[in-house]
């Protein structure tokens, strides 16, 4: 597989009518030079005048915002997500210091910006969209890192330049129709003593079995299983992973997900049964996350079969 040839693709996608006019916006923004406070929200600061105006007007033309929040200047974008929640579950559990680290479905790249306090030696952001690429680039701007965002999915990780010591996906494995082979592209994607950070939805129960929803799920179409735990520890080992643990689970809470004046359509509130919030709108159990650290094969065997 070509990455270069599917780069120089993905790359005409910012000609698309809906695309071009927020890539125009880019190029006409003001070059300041800011201060970043790396905390639960992204903040901005400069000693110099900003046009505040200007900067809502091209954030608005964006939305819609899902992961932040962000504060520009004083303009606070109060994104559907606060992901700064995610962000806090998981921060006792990694250390990025001098390590290759890919963010794989990593939206407009809120955790990237946040795993900036480690001093890692690479960060690298994978999703294949125009919209939080822009939104990327726009954050980008004003905070200047060295961030690589790759128009790729997780697909690509196997033929991907480099290795990476570290990976984080998060929110991403409901979203495959075929989830050992998605964690096996991630095991590819290691070094040999590489982890992973991973995050799904999960139902309860001991037995070795998986929900799959008939239609949607909390009104996402693009939802294929959703396992017990032992269930996803069972694709884990088939992937050729060497250890699993759990290292936290939550339920998503209407503080962590809401509707705000930065998105558009509906939000966790219109995705729950109005009369029962343990359910979905479909009778489904409702979301509830599991995060769990895998571990490649300590001593370079690989253990997953080829595909």
């Amino acid at each position: 597989m070509n990455l270069n040839d599917i780069r120089k693709d993905r790359q005409k996608w910012m000609t698309w009518k809906n695309i071009a006019p927020l890539r125009e916006i880019l190029d006409n923004l003001p070059d300041v030079k800011a201060e970043v406070e790396l905390k639960d929200t992204l903040t901005f600061t400069c000693k110099e005048q900003v046009d505040i105006k200007l900067i809502e007007e091209s954030a608005r033309a964006m939305m819609p915002w899902r992961k932040g929040p962000f504060d520009l200047f004083g303009l606070f974008i109060d994104t559907e997500w606060k992901s700064n929640i995610k962000y806090n579950l998981i921060r006792p559990h990694f250390n990025l210091k001098d390590k290759r680290v890919a963010d794989i479905g990593c939206n407009n790249g809120y955790y990237l910006f946040r795993m900036q306090e480690d001093s890692p030696k690479k960060l690298v952001g994978f999703d294949p969209s125009a919209l939080y690429k822009t939104q990327f680039d726009f954050i980008n701007h004003f905070a200047k890192t060295d961030i690589v965002y790759e128009l790729l999915g997780v697909e690509h990780l196997p033929f991907y330049e480099e290795k990476f010591d570290f990976i984080f996906c998060l929110g991403v494995l409901y979203h495959r129709s075929d989830p050992v082979m998605m964690l096996k592209d991630l095991y590819k994607g290691l070094d040999e003593k590489g982890e992973v950070l991973l995050d799904t939805f999960y139902i309860d129960g001991e037995d070795e079995v998986a929900l799959t929803p008939k239609g949607s799920y909390s009104k996402i179409p693009n939802i294929y299983f959703v396992p017990t735990i032992p269930a996803l520890k069972n694709w884990c080992l088939r992937a050729g992973f060497s250890s699993f643990e759990v290292l936290e689970t939550s339920v998503t809470s209407l503080d962590e997900q809401r509707k705000t004046e930065w998105i558009e359509g509906q939000s966790l509130e219109d995705f729950l049964n109005p009369d029962d919030s343990s359910k979905t709108v479909e009778g489904y159990p409702a979301p509830k996350r599991v995060y769990v650290k895998l571990t490649k094969e300590r001593n370079g065997k690989e253990k997953q079969e080829e595909y």
